[in-house]
């Protein structure tokens, strides 16, 4: 029982494991938005929308409803953002350490 609770986060964290992935949820945080409009504001090709959309969808993260021929995404729990935020925070912490490193070894003694 313990393995299936890992393999199941283990799917959730890989679904958010693509950058196009998280562009696509940074983008619907603004709320819902059509297909098109996904297309035509993050360029990304039809094909390839699709197939993301289609795992953030079966893992419960995003949402999706058809209006006639017009297919409506958004974020289904706004807590997935309790999830990115903290690892925007460690990453920020992350880069102003290597920060301090660079900036140190242009410094003359």
């Amino acid at each position: 029982m313990e393995e299936l609770a890992y393999k199941i986060k283990a799917d959730f964290l890989g679904a958010l494991a693509h950058p196009l992935r998280l562009q696509v949820i940074e983008f619907l945080k603004g709320g819902e938005k059509n297909v098109g409009a996904i297309i035509k504001t993050l360029g990304i090709p039809q094909s390839s929308l699709s197939r993301h959309l289609t795992i953030l969808r079966e893992t419960g993260i995003l949402k999706s409803r058809q209006q006639g021929t017009t297919i409506y995404y958004a974020i289904d729990d706004r807590d997935i953002f309790s999830v990115l935020r903290p690892i925007a925070e460690m990453l920020r912490k992350k880069l102003k350490k290597t920060e301090a490193v660079l900036n140190s070894l242009g410094k003359e003694e």
